[in-house]
């Protein structure tokens, strides 16, 4: 039975450009499972500074932060922790009576997914993408320890600084590169939006790689992890990054870390 909310119970939210329902359901579950007086929505918003100042100005606890937002929200905020400040790219804002602190732990996912996974640090990747989350994900591919890359960005201003900041290389597309690790970290591919059916790379380009991973979740498979599934690829999706760094933001947002068991109930409850 549901806990009932009442004057206590503390609101935490996200912001979207195109809200989706894993993290509501991921978080709310947690929240009776564990019996806490707290309540998820996603939102999204045409004005992130409002939207901003609405967190604090209604005593919001939490807010996770996904694209378009991850970098246009920081002038809004007080703090930024060393995982933000870092790659400059917030998806956590924690309220702590009226200061907004920034945190990323997308960061935190997606290098636990890189040793989960094994995937072998002399691999070349190719990540398509330079925004907010690209720079979190090249930030931890790079930490990890991988030596060469390509930033694939159609906007060559951005996509050239974000590879020059971390290292690698920047092109336009893929070509003919040889390839071990895809990585896809723009919209394409996600359910709802315009390019929902659109692989993220050419299908030539996934067959002579070995690992793909589309980070950004979205309902049900994207094209780009149907396509590597049926070829054999290893595969490692947007929900497992979603649920990783959900988890971080949950004990951010409570001080409580739910067992990894409680958390893969979570996660399969989410996705269904």
């Amino acid at each position: 039975m549901s806990r009932e909310i009442n004057k206590d119970t503390q609101l935490c939210m996200s912001l979207s450009g195109r809200p989706g329902n894993f993290g509501t359901r991921f978080h709310n579950y947690l929240y009776q499972a564990l019996d806490l007086n707290f309540i998820y929505k996603a939102f999204s918003t045409q004005d992130i500074e409002a939207a901003v100042k609405g967190v604090r100005a209604l005593g919001i606890r939490g807010c996770a932060v996904s694209m378009p937002f991850k970098e246009v929200c920081i002038p809004f905020l007080d703090e930024l922790d060393p995982s933000a400040t870092a790659i400059q790219s917030v998806n956590t804002i924690v309220n702590d009576g009226g200061v907004l602190r920034a945190y990323n732990t997308d960061y935190i996912a997606v290098a636990k997914l890189l040793d989960q996974y094994q995937v072998p640090r002399d691999a070349v990747f190719a990540l398509r993408g330079s925004g907010g989350m690209g720079k979190a994900v090249v930030a931890a591919i790079r930490d990890a320890g991988f030596k060469k890359g390509y930033i694939i960005a159609r906007n060559e201003q951005t996509g050239r600084a974000l590879a020059a900041e971390y290292g690698y290389e920047w092109r336009s597309e893929v070509g003919d590169l040889a390839v071990d690790m895809l990585v896809n970290v723009t919209p394409i591919g996600m359910a709802g939006g315009p390019e929902a059916e659109t692989l993220a790379f050419e299908p030539a380009v996934i067959d002579r790689a070995s690992v793909v991973f589309d980070v950004v979740a979205s309902a049900g498979e994207t094209p780009l992890i149907r396509y590597g599934f049926k070829h054999n690829k290893q595969v490692i999706t947007g929900y497992e990054v979603a649920a990783l760094q959900a988890v971080e933001q949950f004990v951010l947002y409570t001080g409580q870390r739910p067992s990894d068991e409680l958390i893969e109930t979570a996660a399969a409850h989410a996705r269904a």
